[in-house]
């Protein structure tokens, strides 16, 4: 999706920055949010680096109030301009706002749903097999974030993150 916006920015908006939103910046590590904002951070500048894309990262704190989400997200990225998206919930409330929404449609979404990806995650977590990690976890995560992962034990830690019931290491 990143690239695609960036594809839409580049020729329709080149004088506008790419801002990637992170969301849940406030929210504690759980195995629903297993990494805060500076390591998620680092994930996606790992990746825009690997594509050679350059933007802005700005974490944004949830506020549960979704009537008050746009000017509250405001604060962090910047005044109305254009939201590129999938997430058709976050369209609508930016469009109410004033701002130009397009709404891409998600691709793959079965195989890259983030749940599914982070249980993937946490079963390769005890696999101590560096390779064997890279060939589970690259079906579905970019090649050089699984790289950053792996450097940061960004992945092994997950086994020790489970909640309720016994960690898998």
């Amino acid at each position: 999706m990143v690239t695609a916006a960036e594809n839409w920015r580049s020729s329709n908006r080149p004088d506008d920055r790419l801002i990637i939103c992170i969301g849940s910046s406030n929210r504690p590590q759980s195995m629903e949010n297993p990494w805060n904002l500076e390591e998620r951070a680092a994930m996606v500048e790992a990746w825009l680096s690997d594509q050679e894309l350059n933007a802005e990262i700005v974490g944004i704190p949830d506020i549960n109030d979704p009537p008050n989400w746009v000017r509250h997200a405001e604060v962090y990225h910047g005044s109305p301009g254009t939201l590129f998206t999938t997430d058709l919930a976050s369209a609508e409330l930016y469009e109410a706002a004033g701002w130009e929404v397009i709404l891409d449609d998600l691709e793959m979404r079965e195989s890259f749903e983030g749940w599914r990806v982070r249980a993937t995650a946490q079963m390769m977590s005890t696999v101590s097999d560096d390779d064997a990690v890279i060939a589970v976890l690259s079906q579905t995560v970019p090649h050089s974030v699984v790289m950053h992962l792996i450097g940061v034990g960004g992945i092994a830690r997950l086994a020790f993150l489970g909640e309720g019931g016994e960690p898998v290491g």
